[in-house]
């Protein structure tokens, strides 16, 4: 089939948020049933969970996959590496993961699906978001990368590398530039409260993608979960379109897998995407029986049409 006939076609996509240990056999059963062309996840798989990757890894739907700082939680840091579970001079749980995730994990990288001429493009790996750098010597050990700028020119560097024309980035966390309160989709929502929790590498990135004329469809990541610290008034605010017209989702809809009346209920966003468009974003909550209990539609495409004169 020719890249032309499947830009015709609808692709579905699904964004799988923070999943810190929820992942289960009956994840991947409700991708299949709900016809998923690609699975994106956004990283916080758990504390370093080798066994969840693993069963992440052997889904048999294509997918690209980001780490989140989670999963260098034993690693990255000095109180880290005192609560770590296992000998780090003769393990490397973090190395396990990208190991088995192979060419599916984008951080720092890119994957072209030139099928559907799409590729998707990986932001800075192990963030924990905002403009002071936490986690910075995992990505200086592990990709060379020493400065927010270089990391900036990395992630360039995998757009400038696209063999496709258009473009997904997908993030831990989201890009600075979404707002400083803190129900944005990066607003900080600790004390002090506000302020944009955003990666300023991701956010130059994106800008230097505009100056080469590809098209970028959609922004995905997690990290600041729907659900806020600091009130339970109100969630975060799950998607924004900024004035060139690219959709952000933060797909952090934490935990994602609940109990319901009717039994265990699982969430995922879902993003359709034409001619490299997204036409709808939303979040969804699958039932036991693989049904969609439940949808919130973030964003949908004006289908209005401007009459002629």
């Amino acid at each position: 089939m020719t890249s032309q006939k499947y830009q015709s076609k609808t692709l579905k996509i699904a964004v799988v948020g923070d999943i810190h240990d929820q992942w289960e056999v009956e994840d991947g059963m409700a991708l299949k049933h709900l016809g998923v062309d690609l699975v994106l996840f956004v990283g916080d798989f758990g504390n370093e969970s080798v066994e969840v990757v693993r069963a992440i890894a052997s889904l048999n739907i294509p997918k690209a996959a980001v780490m989140g700082n989670h999963d260098a939680w034993y690693t990255a840091t000095e109180w880290g590496r005192k609560k770590c579970p296992y000998d780090r001079t003769k393990e490397d749980w973090v190395q396990e993961q990208l190991d088995l995730l192979g060419s599916a994990h984008v951080g720092y990288g890119k994957l072209d699906f030139p099928e559907w001429n799409l590729t998707v493009v990986g932001g800075r790996p192990f963030s924990w978001g905002g403009h002071e750098w936490r986690f910075a010597d995992i990505c200086k050990d592990r990709y060379g990368v020493t400065t927010l700028e270089e990391s900036a020119q990395r992630i360039f560097a995998s757009v400038k590398s696209a063999a496709c024309e258009t473009i997904i980035f997908l993030g831990h966390n989201g890009p600075s530039g979404l707002g400083d309160r803190p129900e944005d989709p990066c607003g900080k929502d600790w004390h002090p409260i506000g302020g944009d929790f955003g990666d300023p590498d991701l956010a130059e990135a994106i800008s230097l993608t505009m100056t080469t004329g590809k098209q970028i469809a959609l922004v995905t990541f997690g990290h600041m979960h729907h659900s806020l610290r600091h009130t339970k008034k109100e969630l975060r605010k799950p998607i924004f379109k900024s004035p060139e017209g690219i959709v952000y989702l933060n797909a952090a809809s934490v935990p994602r897998i609940v109990e319901g009346e009717s039994g265990k209920l699982r969430n995922f966003s879902l993003v359709s995407l034409e001619a490299g468009e997204v036409t709808q974003a939303s979040l969804i909550w699958v039932g036991e029986d693989f049904q969609v209990a439940k949808e919130e539609i973030f964003y949908e495409r004006s289908t209005s049409v401007v009459p002629s004169v």
